[in-house]
This record gives C-alpha cells, structure tokens and sequence, in this order.
C-alpha cells in the first residue's frame, strides 16, 4: 500500500451559528425611512402602478372563468394570491401617508386631492369597494404605458442601428432592423414629426434592400454604399433627436402623469 501524505486543509467549512443570521424583508425597508411629501408622491404613485396592475390581472382572471363556465359562482377566494398582494399594497400605501404632516388624509381623501384618483380610478375603486372592477373606458395610465413604451422602443432601436452601421463591418442585418424601426413608427401615425421619417423609409426601403442583397457563393460581407449610409445614419438622428427633445405632439398621451409630477 502506497503511503498517503497528510497535510492541512486549504479551507475548513464554516460551521454556522444563529446569531449570524441576516433578516430579510422584501416588502419594505428594515429601518423606517423618513419620506418627505414629495417622496410620498412618487411612493403613491408607484404602489397605485403595482396595485393597477394586479388588479387588471385579478378582472382578467374573472372574466376568463366567467368565459369558461358562464354558471360558475366567481368568488374572490378563488384568487387569494392577487387579493393578499393587492391588501398587503393597500397597507403600504397607508404607512406611506404616515410620513406626512399632521392631520393625516385618509387614503381615499389622499387620491383624491392628488390626482392619483384620476390616473388610477381602478384602484380607487379597489380600495373603496375591495374589490377589482374593469373600466368601460381606459383610464389615463392604460395610454401612458403604450406610449411611452413605444417611444422608448423607437429611440433605441434607432440607436441601435446607429450604432450597428457605424461600427459593424457587415450590415446584412440592416434591412431588417430598418424594417422593425418603420413598424414601431407606424403606431406614431399622424404625428408630423414623426411622419417624414416613416415616409422616407418606405422610399429607400427597396434601394437598402437591393444594395444588401448578396450574390450566391460571395465571402464579401455586405456594405451600405456611401450614399444609403449617409442617409441612414441622418434619419437615425433625426428620430433620437425628436424624440429625445418630446415635441408637444408627442406629449399628450404622457401628459397627465408629467402634470401629476409638476403638481407634487
């Protein structure tokens, strides 16, 4: 039998102790924080996006028993989790006003006056009643997460391809990023500052396509021409340049939450 050296451990495993242990809280802080009313604000307002949310989760739930078994009695219990979240944001919002000058409003008193009523009427409801209700008409914030989705969406896919054909060798991708681009901006029909980038696209769409197309059997990766490339990397800043600078036209959709903010 071969003799074995022994020799210390690199590393002794820790043994562990319960008084190492480490608290965590997902809901809220470990220490209170002191909020300004500017603070509560911006507090209210992201917990009414979060309870807005569950609650338009919570009717679509509902509507979808309802159209599965049209005789089936649709009670809250059967939706416990979105009901606990939405109590449990519920209760937050109330600690939040906590940090504001005496008197306190109640929560309700609080919308109200806010504005946030006006922005989240689904979750005013909510609180009252307890319970989710779907809008005959979508509220203010419905149009403000579209919007702005879309305007992000725009700025970066135009950054992106920006960026793509100044620094990449190949731009064999090119048509297709410029087709996905013109997608995003047909939601932005009927804005003017919006339009002549749209309508240029569907002018030099079929001269990129052609000047991209490769020969079969070709090595030779392939390249905008001088011409497409200085055209293409104009419309590319004239689009982050609009949208970045939020023309009024672009506003609207947007404009209740920014004079939710100005107002605070």
């Amino acid at each position: 039998m071969a003799a074995v050296s022994q020799s210390q451990p690199v590393r002794q495993p820790c043994i562990y102790h319960s008084c190492y242990k480490v608290v965590i809280n997902l809901k809220k802080p470990l220490q209170p924080i002191q909020m300004n009313s500017k603070q509560v604000a911006l507090e209210m307002f992201s917990l009414c996006s979060q309870l807005d949310v569950l609650i338009k989760g919570e009717v679509k739930q509902i509507q979808e028993q309802f159209a599965d078994d049209v005789s089936h009695d649709v009670s809250l219990g059967e939706y416990a989790t979105l009901h606990t979240l939405g109590t449990e944001i519920v209760e937050r919002m109330k600690e939040c006003l906590a940090n504001l000058p005496e008197p306190i409003p109640c929560l309700e008193d609080y919308l109200d006056t806010s504005g946030l009523s006006m922005l989240f009427p689904r979750v005013e409801i909510y609180i009252i009643h307890e319970r989710p209700v779907d809008m005959l008409e979508k509220p203010p914030m419905d149009e403000y997460y579209i919007h702005i989705g879309k305007l992000n969406q725009l700025l970066v896919l135009s950054q992106q391809l920006e960026d793509d054909v100044k620094h990449l060798g190949s731009h064999k991708y090119v048509a297709h990023q410029l087709s996905v681009l013109y997608k995003v901006l047909s939601y932005f029909s009927g804005y003017p500052s919006l339009d002549l980038p749209k309508r240029d696209i569907e002018a030099n769409f079929k001269f990129v396509k052609s000047a991209l197309a490769t020969i079969d059997g070709s090595r030779q990766e392939p390249v905008l021409p001088a011409q497409l490339l200085t055209w293409l990397l104009e419309l590319t800043q004239t689009i982050i340049t609009t949208v970045s600078s939020l023309p009024e036209e672009l506003t609207g959709e947007i404009m209740p939450v920014l004079a939710y903010s100005l107002l605070q």
